[in-house]
């Protein structure tokens, strides 16, 4: 039975598959009203679970997948899933929508919401998942699809750098992260995340918990874009601006802060989780601000405004462990608020940098560039673009009265409490914390202070903008003060978003503390002239005469060479690997296949000949043979001399003939043995090749002997002495071979396993199902190749794609 927590998974999954069937019927301009329908109407439904999940009610589904793996499809929706499919779902309807009125209809619309479609399926997939390898497959295609958004033009060199760069690195972190799930399996016994946390008792003393840790903080820091990471998220904002909007505000990159804040529970208990996501949070918090001061462009500046603030996040959620690690108690409780902290400016986050994307993409659509210094004095003009402006900086920058500067203050609060932990080995440690969010939290004043200032403030420059200005159509502005109504929304109203959304979501970091009333803390704009307030007041007035004097001090950014850059020692390794490969491959890919055949020989030698005499497994009897006839000989010495009689045949037809002797001599021997499949697959394949040969003998060059050096000959000769004699002594061990139990005794129940009463049959057709599907699949490929270029080849005067 289908649940509607599967039918949410599936449904953008369906109807992407659908769009290719079925969008030639459609015009373009209705593409994306048809698809905006999918994730509106996903989001209504997932608001009716809100009044059950704030009762603390968990909904799960277990779906049989590869019962035989112990893979099952199991859904698990509570409150902390709940608050990601309500982004990804609610921001993904006003992605859409704006996404109608910024794509022109010459665009590939129907490739481009099918990318989205998967992309939002993936991302539901992950966040619903409870099995660890369902989740990694998800995780996963939310890499692929992401990698088709960002490079969806294509024919840009920038955009397709840009998307290798983004599945590189995410990718690779996916694959530390399978590591990590496979070892909790191992640990555990188990890949149900729910499970794991009942039952963290047992395993966090075991010798792989450290490393599964770490390896599952690899896949989570590289999808969030934590430093040293992060250098993939400014590059992907080559994707369109719809695209920046929906994966970098509120899906892909909130991926990672998912599996931190669904992993709290099992690995919070560690301090080196606490370090790790607090110390690298907060590293990459002051890296993205300070580098976003720099940037000239307004995409690249959010792109590193949001590196910064996903730093904020993690680091939040790295302090928010400490409860964990100490336990329920009336002391620890203090330490969840920076887990609420976490959650409350993951939605913050989502409304004010989702709008500020949207806000770019107009400013880009409407005057034609995105570059600052080409900008300024659009207020008058971009009256509506520049309210969004405003309002969403301002949330960013943590000031009043806008939901960003709740979540702020409740971040400088938590860095503060933490100081008081004795968890730290030099006493003057814990003081870092608070300082090190204080100064990047001035960077990102300053920044913030940038998008309005150079671009809406001082004289428009209408010399060198590439088009007349004007604001953009409402269905573009629609979106964005649909958002930025929300920061200002939730600042009013915090308490109802607390109470609704984030309660449940705290039960789930904390699943072992009694009570969610305790976890889920006021939420006020005023408390006071508190230590907090005094910080945002320093960062007010510092960032302001940072940003006045900011061409006296920029000059600073020179002082890093940019050899020494992260960037650059990224393209220097991925250069440097591709031309050690290109040189290693010219050596011994030479088209000659006589070299090809060496090489494999030679390995295959080395590998199994070493084994055999590297472990002594060569054992060999005569005493249990069964005699050898006259006619088996017979046959052995006809294989023998037909074999040789080809190496040294001057003729094409006496080769095809030899070699149809030794193929019939083997089809012979499989009659001898009792085989008579095999003797009649061997006689059929032997009959074919031969006629074959025949049939193309005239299209064939004429024979010539092949001229080679007698040391070639002679280690050609050598190897294949060597192979023979290895094949040979595998055969002879093979018949008293005992170090392991043979599988022979399990194809014979071939009846019972598969129900199949001949053996080969069965082998070909269950046992090696896959084998011959994959099989069938390459020759399919092949074929579509070759159907592809015979209909499709290039016409003659086709122009180049330009980079």
């Amino acid at each position: 039975m289908v649940t509607f927590e599967l039918a949410i998974i599936l449904l953008p999954f369906i109807v992407a598959a659908c769009i290719p069937i079925f969008y030639r019927r459609l015009p373009k301009k209705v593409i994306g009203w048809v698809v905006l329908v999918v994730p509106l109407s996903l989001f209504l439904l997932l608001t009716t679970y809100i009044p059950r999940i704030v009762k603390n009610q968990t909904f799960s589904n277990n779906y049989e997948w590869i019962p035989s793996f112990n893979i099952n499809f199991t859904t698990y929706l509570d409150g902390l899933s709940l608050i990601f499919s309500l982004l990804i779902t609610g921001v993904g309807s006003l992605v859409i929508l704006y996404s109608i009125f910024y794509l022109s209809k010459k665009e590939s619309l129907h490739h481009f919401y099918c990318y989205l479609l998967l992309f939002m399926g993936a991302m539901l997939g992950v966040v619903f998942s409870d099995h660890l390898l369902v989740l990694y497959a998800f995780w996963e295609l939310t890499s692929v699809s992401s990698f088709l958004l960002i490079a969806f033009w294509h024919h840009r060199k920038a955009s397709r750098a840009g998307a290798r760069k983004s599945m590189t690195i995410t990718v690779s972190g996916g694959i530390a992260m399978l590591v990590g799930f496979l070892m909790l399996y191992s640990m555990s016994g188990t890949f149900s995340i729910q499970e794991i946390i009942s039952n963290i008792a047992g395993i966090s003393e075991h010798a792989l918990f450290i490393p599964a840790l770490v390896l599952v903080l690899l896949g989570a820091f590289t999808k969030s874009a934590q430093f040293p990471f992060h250098i993939w998220l400014p590059d992907a904002m080559e994707a369109p601006t719809p695209v920046s909007a929906y994966l970098h505000s509120a899906t892909m990159v909130k991926a990672g802060i998912y599996i931190v804040a669904r992993f709290t529970p099992i690995f919070g208990g560690e301090m080196t989780w606490f370090w790790a996501v607090t110390g690298v949070g907060l590293l990459t918090l002051f890296w993205g601000s300070f580098n976003a001061v720099k940037q000239v462009d307004l995409k690249a500046l959010l792109a590193f405004s949001t590196v910064s603030q996903l730093g904020l996040i993690m680091s939040l959620l790295g302090l928010g462990s400490i409860a964990v690690y100490l336990g329920y108690s009336q002391d620890s409780i203090i330490y969840t608020q920076a887990a609420f902290a976490a959650l409350f400016h993951l939605i913050n986050h989502s409304t004010f940098k989702g709008a500020l994307f949207m806000m770019v993409g107009i400013v880009d659509h409407e005057i034609g560039t995105r570059d600052i210094r080409r900008l300024g004095g659009l207020m008058p003009i971009l009256p509506f673009t520049f309210t969004v402006a405003l309002i969403g900086s301002l949330s960013m920058a943590g000031m009043p009265p806008f939901n960003g500067f709740l979540s702020k203050e409740m971040f400088f609060a938590a860095t503060l409490k933490i100081t008081q932990l004795d968890v730290f080995s030099i006493d003057s440690l814990g003081v870092v914390i608070p300082v090190i969010a204080w100064v990047a939290s001035i960077f990102t004043f300053v920044y913030c202070l940038i998008i309005v200032g150079k671009t809406f403030f001082g004289k428009i420059k209408p010399d060198i903008l590439d088009k007349n200005p004007h604001e953009a159509p409402i269905g573009m502005l629609i979106p964005p003060f649909i958002l930025i109504g929300l920061v200002v929304g939730i600042f009013v109203f915090p308490n109802l978003l607390g109470h609704y959304i984030l309660q449940p979501a705290m039960a789930s970091i904390y699943p072992t503390f009694p009570s969610t009333e305790e976890l889920t803390p006021y939420i006020s704009a005023w408390h006071g002239l508190n230590m907090e307030l005094w910080m945002t007041i320093g960062v007010v007035i510092l960032g302001g005469t940072l940003y006045y004097f900011l061409k006296r001090w920029k000059p600073i950014y020179r002082w890093i060479p940019q050899r020494f850059t992260l960037n650059s020692i990224y393209e220097t390794v991925i250069n440097t690997s591709e031309n050690v490969s290109e040189s290693l491959t010219k050596r011994y890919m030479n088209g000659n296949l006589t070299h090809y055949f060496s090489y494999i020989y030679m390995v295959f030698v080395i590998v199994v000949a070493g084994v055999f005499i590297l472990t002594g497994s060569f054992e060999w009897s005569s005493m249990n043979n069964s005699s050898v006839e006259s006619f088996e000989l017979i046959l052995v010495f006809v294989v023998i001399f037909a074999a040789v009689a080809i190496l040294f045949t001057k003729s094409r037809i006496a080769s095809v003939l030899l070699n149809g002797v030794l193929g019939y001599s083997v089809a012979f021997f499989f009659v001898i043995f009792r085989a008579p499949d095999l003797a009649l697959t061997q006689l059929v394949v032997e009959s074919v090749t031969t006629a074959l040969f025949l049939i193309c003998f005239k299209f064939l060059p004429d024979l010539t002997p092949e001229q080679s050096p007698k040391r070639v000959k002679f280690s050609n000769g050598v190897i294949s002495i060597l192979v023979g004699a290895t094949v040979t002594i595998v055969g002879l061990a093979v018949v008293n071979y005992e170090k392991f139990a043979t599988i022979s005794t399990y194809f014979e129940d071939a009846y019972n396993l598969a129900g199949g009463k001949n053996i080969v049959n069965t082998i070909l057709g269950d046992f090696r199902a896959f084998d011959t599907m994959l099989e069938v699949v390459v020759l399919f490929i092949a074929g579509l190749g070759v159907y592809t270029i015979i209909k499709l080849k290039a016409k003659k005067g086709d122009a180049d794609i330009e980079n």
